[in-house]
């Protein structure tokens, strides 16, 4: 039995495939009230966490590979950021290559999932990243 949370939790989903982004969106608001807000790559995610008019993020979803700034590059400013970088960050990606892997990791990335090929396990990628970081781990409270 899920129990529904006292305020909607705020995705940012930094991803630039669309067909990605809406399997992502409907996995997370099958799980309840979800807030998510896509951009479509680092540069517009950075200016959206930098906007003090939008709601600071419970959570991250973050793709790699991207236009004008790329995941690995956005990752990392986020988590040399002293006002962000307390924003879980969950690397989701078609990559599995080692190195990008690492580099997340050393970078401080969360977590790390590669993208199912298969819908139904991709969906479920989703809502466990979902139950865990909104739904399992004790959050900051907001400021």
């Amino acid at each position: 039995m899920m129990i529904a949370p006292a305020r909607p939790y705020d995705v940012l989903l930094v991803e630039d495939d669309e067909a990605d982004a809406m399997l992502i969106q409907d996995a997370l608001q099958a799980r309840g009230a979800r807030r998510l807000t896509q951009v479509q790559d680092g540069v517009a995610g950075l200016e959206y966490l930098r906007d003090r008019a939008n709601p600071r993020p419970d959570l991250i979803v973050l793709d790699l590979n991207m236009p004008r700034m790329n995941g690995r590059e956005l990752l990392a400013v986020i988590k040399e950021d002293e006002d962000l970088r307390t924003i879980p960050v969950v690397v989701l990606t078609t990559s599995s290559a080692p190195e990008d892997v690492s580099g997340a990791y050393r970078k401080h990335a969360n977590a790390y999932v590669t993208k199912p090929v298969n819908l139904d396990d991709f969906e479920r990628a989703v809502q466990s990243i979902d139950m865990f970081y909104l739904e399992t781990v004790t959050q900051l409270p907001r400021s």
